[in-house]
């Protein structure tokens, strides 16, 4: 018998969802593959909520964010619109005054929002979790419960702020200067900015250049990723460094491989992966590879800037030039907004949710810590105060035998309902402009002309041209098979890929759109990225040698 739903209420229900909407889009970047149920209770209840924070924050004009429902470990997903010409001309009213503060004082905002979440992290994290009772461990679950609430709530309205301004410069851009976000020229216009993420990559070099001059260069290479922290523990100069890199794990390593999970363990637990990437660093060997993109990038940057200009008229000139700036802070939110938000702040829920299931574990109303992660808060709750009265194993027995169904059996890319097809519910994205739909999940649909004979065709997210072997990476797990030299091919990328960047030559990806990772970190590195080829994972193998011409849009496939 059930007790609950994963996520009562908002559970995936044909009958009353097709009369809301037609179409009800699966999250393949986040929700594939299948979300355990706790995580799917936050993700749903929360990021839902923050849409439609942001979205009536901002008052955006055509979009009232989005709604969220829950299906077999996924998370569907359906626009809010604004359906009256008269309300939508009275919320662009509002817009504009909402909008001011991004203009006005971006930096200012987005820093105050940044020491707001950091002192949460900082008092979830003072509770010791062994010492605590029980009383303390469901205030600090309830208090992080608050955290992913306010998370998602500064999430969206920062990125509808943002990303809207991104839109509207794009769209004075194609009317004044002939270019749109699929231009090399218009990316060069938004490159060449730092961001705390690659301040991150640049810390985990400089642990990799420290190993080369301790001596320890050799060692890290030898050893196989699991073993590398107790390899480098057996030496004094070993322990020196680890020491020390617990302590930038400490500050810096709150996050899991996979962006929108809990059940791994995070970098601070086991920080294996970090490792591997110093390790990744050592073999390519050489200086930073921003460092030296950086200056070039950020010349082109200016170049771009001068001949865009000189094509605006002198009138219009004001208004552009502010909008370009908090365009250009869109790929820097883009990248910063997962370390301080959403990684950070999933980082918490693990920690909080295992320091209960420890504590159920042992008073036996759970077999296994990381069994938490099959109940939702409100089981947590029921138990939280005196787990030795309750028994929740048949609860997560009934949910780990669901879960691994849902990993078989993958999730349909949209609900749609009959007699409304793929075309019309793309349309109504399109119509709705919403600037994250728009810009970081759908993005532009590749034009294929026959004339290229290409293999796969997509949209330009860095431009360049490059060829090489094809990596195929289908998860987070792969990466340690990536060399120097490889084409990257993925259905997407995320934060914890970033290193790898240094070593490739180009990227492929399934879905993607301008504001995503691998655009973004792309043009950063110079690199060239193809997106939205759609079947990028599915017709390339690994070692094939392949050709990516992001300047076109276009994947080659040389080896068939």
């Amino acid at each position: 018998m059930k007790v609950y739903d994963v996520v009562p209420g908002l559970e995936f229900d044909p009958e009353r969802d097709f009369a809301q909407s037609p179409a009800w889009f699966l999250d393949g970047t986040h929700s594939v593959p299948p979300w355990t149920p706790m995580f799917g209770w936050f993700w749903v209840n929360f990021c839902r909520h923050g849409m439609q924070y942001g979205a009536e924050k901002l008052s955006l004009p055509t979009v009232k964010g989005w709604d969220w429902r829950f299906h077999n470990g996924g998370g569907y997903l359906t626009l809010l619109l604004v359906k009256s010409e008269e309300e939508k001309q009275r919320r662009e009213v509002q817009f504009r005054k909402a909008i001011l503060p991004f203009i006005e004082d971006y930096d200012g905002l987005w820093g105050g929002f940044v020491q707001e979440m950091l002192g949460r992290y900082e008092k979830l994290k003072s509770l010791d979790l062994e010492k605590a009772t029980n009383i303390e461990l469901l205030d600090n679950f309830e208090e992080t419960i608050n955290t992913c609430r306010r998370m998602w709530e500064i999430h969206m309205y920062m990125m509808y702020g943002t990303y809207t301004a991104y839109i509207l410069f794009e769209n004075m851009c194609r009317d004044l200067a002939g270019i749109d976000d699929t231009s090399p020229d218009f990316h060069n216009l938004v490159s060449g900015f730092d961001n705390k993420v690659f301040q991150v990559d640049r810390r985990l070099w400089e642990f990799s250049k420290r190993a080369r001059e301790e001596g320890l260069a050799d060692l890290v290479v030898a050893c196989k990723a699991s073993e590398i922290r107790c390899k480098l523990e057996e030496s004094v100069a070993g322990k020196g460094f680890m020491k020390d890199f617990m302590d930038f794990m400490n500050e810096d390593g709150w996050r899991m491989q996979r962006m929108s999970e809990i059940n791994l363990p995070t970098w601070v637990e086991d920080p294996t992966p970090a490792l591997v990437n110093v390790k990744q660093f050592i073999q390519k060997g050489g200086s930073f590879n921003l460092d030296e993109e950086r200056k070039k990038i950020t010349d082109q940057r200016k170049e771009a800037e001068k001949t865009v200009l000189s094509k605006v008229p002198q009138e219009q000139r004001g208004w552009f030039e502010r909008l370009m700036v908090l365009a250009q802070k869109s790929g820097v939110f883009s990248e910063e907004h997962d370390h301080y938000l959403d990684l950070y702040t999933h980082a918490m829920m693990r920690r909080s949710a295992l320091g209960l299931g420890n504590r159920f574990a042992c008073d036996g109303a759970l077999d296994r810590a990381e069994d938490i992660f099959f109940l939702i808060p409100d089981e947590v709750r029921r138990a939280g105060l005196n787990p030795d009265q309750f028994d929740m194993r048949y609860i997560v027995s009934r949910r780990k035998e669901q879960w691994n169904e849902w990993m078989k059996t993958p999730n349909p890319p949209a609900f749609l309902k009959e007699g409304f097809d793929l075309e019309m519910a793309m349309g109504v994205l399109i119509q709705s402009m919403d600037p994250i739909a728009l810009k970081v999940v759908v993005g532009s649909m590749p034009q294929v002309r026959p004339e290229l004979k290409a293999d796969l065709y997509g949209t330009c997210g860095s431009p360049g041209v490059a060829e090489g072997p094809a990596r195929v990476i289908m998860n987070e797990d792969e990466l340690p098979l990536i060399e120097e030299g490889d084409i990257l091919v993925a259905a997407s990328t995320s934060p914890s890929w970033t290193p790898v960047f240094s070593m490739i030559k180009g990227v492929i990806v399934d879905r993607g759109a301008s504001l995503s990772h691998a655009a973004i970190v792309g043009r950063e590195y110079g690199i060239p990225v193809v997106m939205n080829v759609f079947e990028g994972t599915t017709k390339i193998k690994s070692g094939q040698r392949v050709k990516v011409d992001a300047n076109l849009g276009v994947v080659f496939i040389l080896d068939k």
